[in-house]
């Protein structure tokens, strides 16, 4: 569902990706480790068209991503990909189901409808009842969990996700962690997760390793 061939990326005189090839399968949970440095979030940043490699290409879902404008990259984006940071990055003024419609929207679904799979998709993970609080009126958990409602919005064909759980007490983290295989299995999602928590690569299909920008192991 994802190849990724020969990728590199330098910035300047430093090579932080050096011939990265790499096949991501639909409904596959995927972690990528590794020490700080080793290329993990550019890697995950190139895999999520928000940066381009220098040489390689990215393939998803049959579309070669490097052959698309930037007008019709971030339309791909939109409708094809879904992100969760570390930091839920969710927009303080908005209430939890303005900020998981918003993607909805810039696809352009009618408000109706966005705001009905929203309440829906809330609801999948137990915020039903959290859909009018504002992020400062949710705990840490809470607000990464709208955070991947936002990502899940447009049933994208992978979400990928960037440290999701390393602002977590333990307890959040864990069920952050579980909700992850909760969705693969009820929605067939796709995850590429890069992460520091051993707990959580080991519960993933597959591991991916990077050092000094290579894949090993």
């Amino acid at each position: 569902m994802i190849q990724l061939r020969d990728i590199t990326k330098s910035f300047g005189s430093l090579q932080v990706l050096r011939g990265i090839s790499l096949d991501v399968e639909r409904g596959e949970v995927l972690s990528i480790v590794g020490p700080s440095g080793a290329g993990k979030t550019t890697l995950l940043q190139i895999m999520g068209t928000l940066d381009r490699p220098d040489t390689g290409t990215v393939t998803i879902d049959g579309t070669q991503v490097g052959r698309l404008n930037e007008r019709e990259l971030a339309a791909f984006r939109n409708r094809h990909i879904g992100f969760v940071f570390q930091f839920h990055q969710l927009l303080p003024e908005f209430t939890a189901l303005e900020n998981v419609l918003i993607p909805a929207l810039i696809a352009g679904r009618p408000r109706r409808e966005a705001t009905q799979a929203a309440r829906e998709m809330l609801a999948l993970l137990g915020l039903a009842e959290r859909a009018e609080h504002k992020p400062n009126e949710l705990s840490g958990g809470e607000k990464q969990r709208v955070a991947v409602a936002r990502a899940l919005i447009n049933r994208p064909s992978v979400v990928l996700a960037d440290e999701p759980s390393g602002s977590l007490d333990t307890r959040h983290k864990e069920e952050l962690h579980q909700l992850f295989f909760d969705l693969r299995r009820e929605l067939g999602q796709t995850f590429v997760i890069v992460t520091h928590d051993e707990g959580l690569a080991r519960m993933t299909d597959r591991t991916v390793h990077l050092v000094d920008g290579m894949k090993v192991g």
